[in-house]
């Protein structure tokens, strides 16, 4: 496939991926959120035919990290298209650049059907559905067959959107913003935890490192981290 082809595919979800049914609460501000999608599509090549896709997708807690190293953002399961079109928004949409989202598929709980039926009646049906209402972190997507999963990558970044206030709130109530040298509290908070465990095994003190290199504050613990390193 060209690349002038490949734009074409990541754009043509884009503009036809609709969010019928956000998930009704923002995400977790202090832990990992379960969003449990239903992507409805119909088939490219069959008149009257629609898939529905049934998954999982897990939302990491969110982080703050520097602005400058916010390009650490990387998704895992997603193809080519659902990468691209990551990278134009993370190039684009300044506003949510204070914290860090991340998340992937659960595919333990992936499944998928065809039905004969029109796309607006079944997605009536999902969103009539009593189990679907019920749950707070349910989401319902209208979108293209392929590539799909972009239409996942605009799920995750509108609930961003919708979360991102409720989560920068409730983190500065404990005032996670506040700086030392520098770096945010939570982040130092989080940091101290991975040096503590490094120094009861050394079998971390490499994902330590990385994890330094990856929140972009690496200088500002590099004595601290060789001397760990060298056993001191």
């Amino acid at each position: 496939m060209n690349k002038k082809r490949t734009k074409f595919d990541c754009w043509y979800a884009v503009e036809n991926t609709r969010i019928v049914r956000p998930p009704q609460r923002h995400l977790e501000t202090f832990g990992n959120t379960i969003i449990n999608y239903r992507l409805v599509s119909e088939l490219m090549d069959g008149v009257g035919k629609v898939r529905i896709r049934e998954g999982r997708m897990q939302a990491l807690r969110p982080q703050i990290i520097l602005p400058s190293n916010y390009d650490n953002l990387t998704l895992e399961g997603f193809g080519p298209e659902a990468q691209r079109y990551l990278q134009w928004l993370k190039e684009n949409e300044d506003h949510i650049r204070i914290l860090r989202y991340g998340y992937t598929l659960k595919q333990e709980a992936f499944s998928e059907q065809v039905v004969t039926d029109s796309v607006e009646a079944v997605v009536e049906r999902i969103c009539n559905d009593e189990s679907v209402k019920a749950d707070p972190f349910s989401a319902v997507v209208q979108g293209v067959d392929d590539p799909w999963d972009v239409c996942l990558v605009k799920l995750f970044w509108t609930v961003i959107r919708q979360s991102a206030e409720a989560n920068i709130r409730e983190l500065n109530d404990r005032r996670m913003f506040d700086l030392q040298d520098g770096v945010p509290v939570e982040l130092r908070n989080e940091i101290e935890i991975a040096f503590e465990a490094a120094g009861k095994d050394r079998s971390l003190v490499k994902p330590l490192g990385r994890m330094l290199q990856e929140k972009g504050v690496f200088e500002a613990y590099q004595d601290r981290f060789f001397s760990l390193l060298n056993g001191k």
